[in-house]
């Protein structure tokens, strides 16, 4: 594996996610499925970029009558859409199967984000690792936040001086060290 290789490879089964994500949900009842799928490739290229994934999001064809499809969205995350007439759970099935040996001779690990239980289960015997939807909800919030929070402007006080910059009582303090006082 080259350095550059992800940690992980994660399969996100797209429509399977937009339905139990109930922000998705809404966005794809008021505006429609592309939304909905926009959305949520927004809400994981911050993900997969803070994690060091190579993640794949899988949409079926979905009423189209064209071949699958690949687009590069990131560095880091693609999407694809699958041949009309096949699932994304079987498209999803074949890239665990391919990847079965692959995986274990350089100990990669393959995430697939799914709540099908199906699929899970089929998923786990060629040994990737099953993460929910609501998990991967919860851990793509907790990503946005700590994200937020290491991109936070520090406040500076608008003096010069350190001393200005400390809460009251640390001023008493210092003012009574320097006082001689204990």
């Amino acid at each position: 594996m080259t350095p550059s290789s992800p940690s992980a490879i994660l399969l996100v089964d797209g429509y399977n996610i937009i339905g139990a994500w109930p922000t998705l949900l809404h966005e794809r009842d008021r505006n429609g499925l592309e939304a909905a799928r926009w959305q949520l490739i927004e809400s994981l290229i911050g993900y997969t970029a803070f994690q060091g994934f190579g993640t794949q999001i899988v949409f079926d064809a979905q009423y189209r009558d064209t071949p699958s499809t690949s687009e590069v969205i990131t560095e880091n995350l693609s999407i694809s859409f699958t041949d009309f007439g096949q699932t994304a759970d079987t498209f999803i099935e074949k890239i665990c199967a391919d990847l079965h040996h692959e995986l274990r001779q350089f100990q990669r690990r393959l995430i697939v984000a799914t709540s099908d239980r199906a699929q899970q289960l089929t998923i786990v015997g060629y040994g990737a690792e099953w993460m929910s939807a609501q998990r991967l909800a919860h851990e793509v919030e907790l990503t946005a936040q700590r994200i937020r929070r290491k991109h936070k402007p520090r406040s500076q006080s608008s003096s010069r001086f350190l001393a200005n910059s400390l809460d009251p009582k640390s001023r008493q303090r210092l003012a009574e060290l320097r006082n001689g006082f204990r």
